[in-house]
């Protein structure tokens, strides 16, 4: 089981999805913090021990520019963004990265495939 928090552009349906899969999910939405500014959204998930899942680049950025080891974050980047296509990309991830996830890596999901850099990421 992973933990999530769940960014504002992803659908209801997602966390719904991901929970009937056995996670432990959250959606910004649902603790009402809509407009929680990003540096904030990441120490929440650290302090949670939630995997941030996303399509907004800034929350990888803000991960890898800090040198921290957590939170994870995945962040979509596919061209069909519905929530049918969301949820498959996700199972995709949790069949190939949940050990990565669980280290502490930014995935990026594209429609090309998933990407695993390990946290905390190095210049270079």
């Amino acid at each position: 089981m992973i933990r999530f928090l769940l960014d504002m552009g992803l659908a209801q349906s997602t966390a719904e999805h991901l929970r009937a899969l056995g996670h432990d999910v959250v959606h910004l939405h649902d603790q009402g913090l809509e407009r929680l500014p990003d540096d904030q959204i990441v120490a929440k998930a650290e302090a949670e021990g939630r995997t941030i899942i996303t399509h907004d680049l800034d929350f990888g950025r803000i991960v890898a520019l800090s040198r921290r080891t957590v939170p994870s974050v995945v962040t979509l980047r596919l061209t069909n963004m519905t929530p049918a296509r969301v949820s498959i990309a996700l199972e995709a991830v949790l069949s190939e990265a949940t050990a990565a996830v669980d280290r502490g890596t930014l995935v990026t999901v594209t429609d090309q495939g998933i990407r695993i850099r390990e946290l905390p990421v190095t210049p270079g």
